[in-house]
């Protein structure tokens, strides 16, 4: 989960409470008036704990109040792990990719409707909802029911749901459960399949560095860029000593680094 921020519409709402099931990319967004713990808790519990039953992880970044001992009290009670992401990397939280999508959706209400933009925010979850996710081959939607939602268009042009025929109450959950099985093997090939066409892509614009022996390089300290007001390192910085230098180049990918003294030439 995690918070998305906007310009306050016409009741002072500027904040959206995002929800997202990891696997079938099902979403639900809730405007809040704030970003309070207690806030947080209640819109979880209402808008999606209540309908879709208990995760057994729940994951977020490490906003104080996702963090709090109220969210921490909550997961105790319905029996989650509480995990979050790693500091200043919010590519850990799969939500991210929803908010911008999610952004993009209400900036193409209208003038008008900007205003009172919290009155779009369910029905355009629903069409993401009921649309189809290019990484699963399904929508979220079909991943979380085990079938296709009737919708308006389908309405207008007369179109009729496939009805199913079944005599007892467990055929039709052994049916259900069938459907639902083989449809999440295929979203998790569909899945593993999408993420190595994303690594192909983003490896493309990688480029390596070849080190020799001598020559001069920078070391991550992990640190965050604001760290040089806290009175340490920045996040890419010169050690002390002259420098860092390399020292041995053991393999194409594997260089030794050393801190103290330049490499003799």
């Amino acid at each position: 989960m995690d918070y998305l921020s906007l310009e306050p519409d016409n009741r002072d709402i500027r904040n959206i409470l995002v929800i997202t099931d990891h696997f079938t990319r099902f979403a639900v967004a809730v405007p809040t008036k704030d970003q309070k713990a207690r806030t947080v808790a209640k819109a979880l519990w209402d808008n999606f704990l209540v309908y879709y039953g208990f995760p057994s992880r729940l994951h977020s970044d490490q906003g104080r109040d996702f963090e709090s001992r109220t969210i921490k009290e909550l997961c105790s009670l319905i029996g989650a792990e509480k995990v979050r992401t790693t500091p200043y990397h919010p590519q850990g939280n799969p939500v991210e990719r929803f908010n911008r999508t999610l952004i993009s959706m209400l900036g193409t209400l209208e003038e008008k409707d900007k205003h009172h933009w919290r009155d779009f925010v369910k029905p355009v979850v629903h069409a993401y909802n009921c649309t189809r996710n290019d990484s699963t081959g399904y929508s979220p939607y079909e991943l979380m029911f085990g079938r296709q939602p009737t919708l308006p268009v389908d309405l207008i042009l007369g179109l009729k749901p496939p009805t199913e025929t079944h005599t007892t109450h467990s055929d039709y959950v052994q049916s259900l459960r069938q459907r639902l099985k083989e449809s999440y093997a295929l979203a998790a090939e569909n899945s593993r399949k999408s993420g190595e066409r994303n690594k192909l892509r983003f490896d493309a614009k990688v480029k390596s560095a070849e080190l020799a022996e001598g020559d001069r390089v920078l070391t991550d300290t992990n640190l965050h860029f604001l760290a040089d007001r806290m009175k340490s390192l920045s996040t890419i910085d010169y050690m002390c000593g002259g420098g860092l230098y390399c020292r041995e180049v053991v393999e194409k990918v594997e260089e030794q680094i050393d801190s103290n003294t330049k490499a003799e030439s």
